[in-house]
């Protein structure tokens, strides 16, 4: 039917079909992306109607911001981190929950459940569960580690993170992976097995190789997520100790609503962004290239 159509006619159903959502991708994305690249071009503190035109001003600020490339730094190291800490768990998971063990339905949801949670809620949670729970196991097994708050030291302030990102995004990650186990034909790892390979020349050998479409949708997701964090840095450690955990977007947040300068936190969200695409970009091209040659 859609052969017998005329162009007016075929336009006429592409607008009615799919009109409605580009309409609202341009009004919700293109719009607000080129008028905020504008706005990286002028002194507007977000609040005023005076916006003065300055040119490329923001952007030498920027590049004088030691403390932003800082945050990005740590951004990119906790990023790093908390991916391969989150696929690494959820590839467990889904392994284990992908043999037969009893339970595993049950174990699926609850292991999900965390990503449900707002990440506001989960770093008010944890940072309870650090501050008033984890430090009283001291009197008990006399761990040195747990003589006092995980958020109050640099260094595990920064761990915490990592773990607690973990636990929120892992299960997520999980039934991706679940998926592409659940995708593996059978028969090759029973022919596999037979041939006498041990299960981790399985997994090696067979099972990833199969899986790359699921490892590149995984890692691709979980760096997104990673990058873009705030509401868990915001609860969780509020950037302490000393702006030690500042991540980039918390630090973007700050120079636009709470200094007021928002056409220099707009600079730096743009070149925040085009990190962000270009890291992701990449993975994703390194990821699919592996597919073919796998």
């Amino acid at each position: 039917m859609w052969g017998k159509l005329d162009a007016k006619h075929k336009a006429i159903y592409f607008l009615g079909f799919a009109g409605p959502a580009m309409l609202f991708f341009i009004m919700v994305v293109l719009v607000p992306l080129v008028y905020g690249v504008y706005l990286t071009f002028t002194d507007w503190n977000g609040i005023s109607l005076d916006m003065n035109f300055i040119g490329l001003e923001n952007y030498k600020q920027v590049f004088h911001d030691a403390v932003f490339w800082r945050s990005l730094g740590l951004t990119i190291v906790y990023s790093a981190v908390a991916v391969v800490t989150t696929n690494l768990v959820a590839f467990g998971l889904a392994y284990l929950l992908t043999s037969k063990i009893k339970g595993q339905n049950l174990l699926r949801a609850g292991f999900f459940t965390p990503n449900l949670i707002g990440g506001i809620i989960l770093g008010y949670i944890w940072q309870f569960l650090f501050s008033r729970v984890l430090v009283n196991l001291y009197d008990y097994i006399g761990l040195e580690i747990f003589r006092r708050s995980w958020l109050s030291s640099t260094g595990l302030a920064f761990a915490a993170l990592v773990i607690v990102t973990t636990w929120q995004y892992s299960g997520y990650m999980m039934l991706i992976y679940i998926s592409g186990f659940v995708g593996i034909p059978q028969d090759m790892i029973e022919a596999a097995r037979i041939d006498g390979a041990k299960e981790g020349t399985i997994t090696r050998k067979i099972r990833l190789p199969l899986m790359m479409p699921s490892v590149v949708i995984c890692l691709f997701l979980s760096i997104t997520r990673t990058f873009k964090v705030y509401d868990l840095n915001l609860s969780l450690t509020e950037g302490g100790p000393y702006g030690t955990t500042k991540m980039a977007s918390m630090h973007i947040f700050s120079k636009a609503f709470e200094e007021y300068r928002y056409g220099i936190g707009q600079a730096e969200a743009l070149i925040f962004f085009v990190v962000i695409a270009a890291i992701a970009l990449t993975q994703t091209y390194i990821g699919k290239k592996r597919e073919v040659e796998m």
